[in-house]
């Protein structure tokens, strides 16, 4: 049917009033968004804490987004990582990846690097691409694992394939360096091409660092290449390949 965020809404606020948890989650983003409704955060936080309440997944990680941030609602990161746990104990790969980032920076959890891998790896193996790209760099750097770049490499692909411009870029390094990955320019500059339509704002100067040790042959291949590249987003990657968080 065609797409209608007013009736998906309506729809959504019949269930919700009648105490549906997934549709109270669902019809606090809309609200978030304004999608269908008029933005209204504070009615977002009300749904989403109503289906936290009833251990709803999604609202449990929406809440705990707001928490991390102060949005809406008192910053506290504690309480945001005592929400994504449990939403990431029933699976849900967005609050997996928060998690293991709290892990990884110390933030309302004490730091642990185990840890953060550990919920890094659920949820990249759910396709979330943030967290494939923060597996990455963990075996990069040698954080919580043993230091691998062979392994990281791996990871940079699999999220640099659904459009993740940061793991694009990293994917450029590692063949303009031949670090994980046996050193190719063309398939560097492919990748920095691409994480420099992404948005990534170092993805330039490796781009014209690395045309300097190519031939004009070798540039129309690697312009051919960026060219015909399609991302294969999954749902989570999908949602997550949009966003911009910082290095």
């Amino acid at each position: 049917m065609p797409k209608d965020l007013v009736k998906a809404a309506e729809w959504c606020g019949k269930a919700a009033d009648q105490g549906y948890a997934a549709a109270q989650s669902r019809l606090g983003t809309l609200y978030a968004n304004g999608d269908g409704v008029p933005k209204d955060v504070a009615k977002a936080i009300e749904l989403h804490r109503q289906a936290a309440a009833q251990g709803d997944p999604g609202g449990q990680y929406n809440l705990g987004w707001r928490y991390e941030r102060g949005d809406g609602v008192p910053k506290d990161p504690s309480k945001a990582c005592e929400l994504y746990q449990k939403a990431a104990e029933q699976g849900h790969d967005r609050a997996q990846n928060n998690l293991g980032s709290a892990y990884g920076r110390g933030e309302g959890v004490p730091k642990d690097s185990a840890k953060a891998l550990e919920w890094y790896r659920k949820a990249a193996e759910q396709g979330h691409a943030g967290a494939q790209f923060n597996l990455g760099v963990m075996y990069a750097n040698g954080e919580g694992v043993q230091k691998d770049p062979a392994k990281a490499f791996e990871w940079y692909l699999k999220a640099a394939k659904q459009g993740y411009a940061y793991a694009q870029f990293n994917l450029g390094v590692a063949y303009a360096k031949g670090e994980g990955v046996q050193k190719d320019v063309v398939e560097a500059y492919k990748w920095y091409t691409l994480a420099v339509r992404g948005g990534d704002a170092m993805a330039e100067g490796g781009r014209n660092e690395v045309a300097l040790e190519m031939t004009p042959r070798q540039l129309v291949q690697a312009l051919r290449l960026a060219q015909e590249f399609k991302p294969q987003l999954t749902p989570a990657a999908d949602e997550f390949a949009r966003r911009r968080l910082p290095r």
